[in-house]
């Protein structure tokens, strides 16, 4: 009996050139370019001289460190208050209230709006002489005198965090909703019929089952805010005295404002460091759900 060989269609692999191409363009390169800057005094001079590892050792041996601290710390607190809004948000949205469809709508304007635009509104807001926020605080007599909240290192690093949580909540919300109606409804009847609260549905049913999407949307979210740039720019520019200053900002700071671009390139790869790792525990996170839900199966 003759054995047919099978011909290899190449046909599929030539379609794929042009987006290894494009990847290789706009991804490959820069990255491969910022890691060879990293290792030179590259700056607005015509040559450049190859220093090792002297820009890494010189982002350590300053304000770097305390830098990344920030930036976890930022990047902590503002996630967790997105998550913990956006559960409850989504929790609202989910159950049997009079205008629901309208509130669903209303929580959208924050996400939609362009991030410029929103941001500029929180800082007239902020502003301590005809602020809002300022003159409700004033009217109600919690401070005495109009208080600028961008003026200072601890208001100004909390003022970035609320407007930060407003911009990311609503996907947070959305995402979290969508999981919520995944809930097989004849499991909170049971747990109705035999006497279980909402709260206590809540917290041993459908909280459990949206796990995973809570998990998904973390670590979504500490990426995406990790990489927040617009909205500590335009609001502080990373003051006062530094109080806002993340990776991103003294990134740019370094390689745009001072024209350093080894140091900041340096900076850079650190700040790529950090994102593979995200990535990578999101895709083994992701992974190990998958083989979870196929063994449930």
């Amino acid at each position: 009996m003759a054995v047919t060989k099978h011909k290899t269609d190449y046909f599929p692999y030539l379609m794929l050139i042009p987006a290894i191409l494009l990847t290789v363009l706009i991804v490959a390169w820069p990255v491969i370019e910022m890691v060879r800057l990293s290792f030179t005094d590259a700056s607005l001079k015509p040559t450049t001289e190859f220093v090792g590892l002297a820009n890494y050792e010189k982002m350590f041996s300053r304000k770097f460190p305390e830098t990344i601290f920030r930036t976890f710390y930022w990047m902590g607190v503002s996630v967790s208050l997105k998550m913990i809004v956006g559960i409850c948000g989504a929790a609202l949205l989910n159950s049997a209230i009079p205008g629901r469809a309208l509130f669903r709508i209303l929580t959208m304007p924050p996400w939609i709006v362009p991030i410029a635009i929103g941001v500029f509104i929180w800082s007239w807001m902020y502003n301590g002489q005809f602020g809002m926020i300022s003159g409700l605080l004033q009217r109600f007599d919690i401070i005495a005198e109009p208080f600028e909240f961008l003026a200072f290192r601890n208001s100004a690093f909390f003022a970035t965090i609320v407007t930060d949580v407003w911009i990311g909540t609503p996907l947070v919300t959305i995402y979290l909703l969508a999981a919520m109606q995944g809930v097989r409804p004849d499991l909170l009847e049971a747990a109705w019929v035999d006497g279980a609260g909402r709260f206590y549905r809540f917290r041993r049913i459908t909280l459990p089952l949206i796990m995973p999407s809570v998990a998904t949307m973390s670590l979504l979210s500490a990426i995406f805010t990790f990489n927040s740039f617009d909205i500590i720019w335009i609001l502080t520019e990373g003051g006062p005295r530094n109080a806002t200053t993340t990776m991103i900002i003294d990134t740019y700071k370094t390689a745009i404002s001072r024209f350093k671009y080894g140091e900041g390139s340096a900076r850079a790869v650190m700040i790529v460091l950090f994102l593979s790792l995200f990535a990578g525990f999101y895709f083994l996170m992701i992974s190990r759900l998958a083989k979870k839900e196929v063994g449930n199966d």
